[in-house]
């Protein structure tokens, strides 16, 4: 269908050491995720954020991404769990809080078709979550998260107060207990293999003014042409940056039933990265009821190149 879209960006710092390793995603089920070095996760929510208009070009490149503070332009984000054991499910809690007056913020500007999204990555960015929680009427969010492997984690709460201008992103650390022993980053690949789907990346990362990437969706070597719409569109693509974890969300210029945009196979995104740099790029798709992602490694400003192929499928 080669739905246009528009790449906004945020960033988050991750926790203590950042291995950079990420992996291809399995089959997803609506609720929950899992790690991409097993298979690729279960989504709760599924569909990134869109609380943050165009990453926009500043003449020399794009514009530094946010999202590297707890406190930003009047927020805070205050994450009421701070630590979680490995391999057991349990209840993550955080609230936005409006430091002008020291209250839990209540009221929210919904973005594709939520008031807040979640996303909860490891420093070696081998696990990986898009969670939708629930607010309380006191403004606690909460949200059930089952994360596999110890390590240090990097929280995001992606979200637009009621009433104001723009959105943003707030970033917190999470402490995972358990062994630990950080992964690499997976080489650069073409093509993601997902529950069965083989996803195809065509087109290159860009700084700047940026370009297109075209991901292209088949099943058992025919392309479908019937993908499902998810949270308003029929492709979602998150970025994430080797080393600091710089957050780049994409949206759609089209919409499903706006009369123009197609279940084609082919999802286009307009990106710009930030910088030159190695990116993990996750793309969620919605098909026969489930929610997939496939994930590829890719290298902005065409450094780092060194293979192409398939990536063994993995839950994020």
């Amino acid at each position: 269908m080669n739905t246009g879209l528009r790449i906004t960006a945020f960033a988050a710092a991750v926790a203590a050491t950042f291995g950079t390793a990420y992996g291809v995603g399995k089959a997803v089920d609506p609720v929950t995720d899992k790690t991409p070095t097993a298979r690729h996760g279960e989504h709760d929510g599924g569909r990134e954020a869109g609380s943050h208009e165009g990453m926009a070009d500043t003449g020399g490149g794009a514009t530094p991404p946010g999202g590297l503070q707890v406190s930003d332009r009047g927020y805070t984000l205050d994450l009421k769990t701070s630590r979680l054991t490995a391999g057991r499910k349990q209840k993550l809690s955080f609230a936005v809080v409006k430091d002008s007056t020291g209250r839990n913020v209540t009221a929210y500007q919904p973005e594709h078709d939520k008031e807040l999204h979640l996303i909860v990555a490891s420093s070696d960015l081998t696990t990986y979550r898009h969670l939708h929680p629930v607010r309380a009427a006191d403004g606690t969010w909460s949200t059930p998260v089952e994360l596999p492997r110890a390590g240090g984690y990097r929280v995001f709460a992606d979200f637009r107060p009621q009433g104001a201008k723009e959105g943003l992103t707030l970033g917190a650390d999470l402490a995972v207990a358990g062994a630990y022993e950080p992964k690499e980053l997976p080489a650069h690949r073409t093509t993601a293999t997902v529950d069965g789907y083989d996803v195809t990346l065509k087109g290159e990362l860009k700084t700047g003014a940026g370009g297109d990437l075209t991901l292209s969706v088949a099943k058992n070597g025919k392309p479908v042409t019937d993908l499902q719409p998810y949270l308003g569109a029929y492709g979602h693509l998150v970025a994430l940056r080797s080393g600091d974890l710089a957050y780049l969300h994409v949206h759609p210029n089209g919409e499903p039933g706006d009369g123009r945009t197609k279940a084609d196979p082919g999802v286009s995104f307009m990106t710009a990265a930030p910088s030159k740099g190695a990116y993990r790029l996750f793309l969620d798709f919605k098909h026969e009821g489930k929610v997939r992602t496939a994930a590829f490694t890719v290298h902005a400003g065409g450094a780092g190149q060194d293979g192409a192929g398939k990536d063994s499928g993995h839950q994020h």
